[in-house]
């Protein structure tokens, strides 16, 4: 019971966390045919869980009730593949496929490139 805690205060934290950085991004890209936000927060959020994970492998670091924290929690709340399925679709129907197709392919380069690029950045640390 303890780790559903953790993880729910994480989840507000990211949750929170995500709305400010989305409402901040979607204002400064407003006039982009596309969910910029949402790539930017995937890929941080990719970037952060690799960073951490590789952290917690190699270190050691985080007991359990932390790695719950912080990646169930935190950066499950603060990244979502939800909403980049609904972009997605949206973009198709609205009639634009090629971002559409765009969206998938950043989403899914930049947020498993990211990763990998946090689990070796943090070999280094």
């Amino acid at each position: 019971m303890e780790k559903a805690l953790w993880a729910g205060v994480g989840g507000f934290i990211g949750s929170a966390a995500r709305y400010v950085m989305g409402g901040y991004i979607a204002r400064l890209t407003q006039n982009l045919p596309f969910p910029v936000e949402t790539l930017v927060i995937n890929v941080v959020g990719c970037s952060l869980l690799g960073f951490l994970a590789g952290l917690a492998e190699f270190r050691g670091m985080f007991s359990a009730e932390a790695r719950v924290f912080l990646f169930i929690g935190i950066l499950g709340g603060f990244t979502t593949f939800s909403t980049f399925g609904y972009e997605t679709v949206q973009l198709v129907r609205d009639g634009q496929q090629g971002w559409g197709w765009m969206n998938i392919a950043l989403q899914i380069v930049l947020g498993i490139g990211s990763t990998w690029i946090g689990l070796t950045f943090s070999r280094m640390v």
